[in-house]
């Protein structure tokens, strides 16, 4: 069954604001006040680049999304800026009806969590704990999304590293000599596992696309917003989308 419709669940990873502030693609009101309500902001983070191509910006992908793959699928983009997994479930699930259509769902989120509990400063053992009851909620908010939309092709979206594993992000809790990335791998690796063995959900590993395009590349060559490193910059947005579609894709080809 072909989707008929798209939604974008989860975090920044998914939203327009970043990536349009990289490109000079926004009122200057969303600039000053980066919120997004504010005034005009471009289509360009990376699920409305899934969904509809930005020929403008990236011509060599002009008719590469989903607009041209199945015509007539909505968009229903309801990813905000610093969600965490209790934010999808309390704030942007409820605003769907159950539904046994066909369904395209991104998931992005996680990454605030986990930044969450790094700014706590949490002892070791303490941390441990924090990061397994993050992966046990990301698996319940899965097994909540496919009960809710049980046609629904779910594609689960890795974590990506700013730091290149240097465990180090400017201006991302400078005062503490080193981030726990290892945390950050664990749950990249639950999300991996999850992804692998559980029906109708396929993997996205921005992860593993993402790094050497961080903290370890010049300037020019990252993928995050020079002003933020934890957010997609316009060209991180647009391979975010192509993970989604490689993903999506090879699904297609078997």
């Amino acid at each position: 069954m072909l989707p008929v419709r798209y939604i974008a669940l989860g975090d920044s990873m998914s939203i327009d604001l970043y990536p349009a502030l990289d490109a000079g693609e926004i009122d200057v009101a969303v600039a000053l006040e980066r919120v997004s309500t504010a005034g005009r902001v471009a289509a360009l983070g990376a699920a409305s680049l899934l969904y509809e191509n930005s020929d403008d910006h990236w011509p060599d992908d002009s008719g590469n999304d989903l607009s041209s793959m199945y015509p007539g699928i909505e968009l229903v983009n309801l990813a905000t800026d610093g969600a965490t997994i209790g934010e999808v479930f309390g704030e942007q699930l409820p605003q769907l009806d159950d539904s046994a259509d066909p369904l395209l769902i991104t998931l992005t989120i996680g990454g605030n969590d986990l930044l969450s509990a790094f700014g706590n400063r949490p002892r070791k053992d303490l941390l441990a704990r924090i990061a397994a009851d993050v992966a046990e909620a990301y698996d319940f908010l899965v097994d909540l999304i496919r009960g809710r939309f049980p046609n629904a092709t779910i594609i689960l979206t890795t974590i990506y590293d700013p730091s290149d594993g240097l465990a180090r992000i400017p201006g991302v809790f400078d005062d503490v000599p080193e981030l726990p990335i290892h945390v950050l791998d664990q749950l990249n690796d639950h999300i991996r596992v999850l992804a692998g063995g559980t029906p109708n959900v396929l993997l996205a590993d921005v992860h593993r696309h993402f790094l050497g395009h961080g903290m370890s590349a010049e300037e020019a060559d990252r993928w995050y917003w020079r002003r933020s490193l934890i957010e997609p910059n316009a060209r991180g947005a647009s391979e975010i989308r192509h993970v989604w579609l490689d993903a999506l894709n090879a699904m297609r080809e078997t």
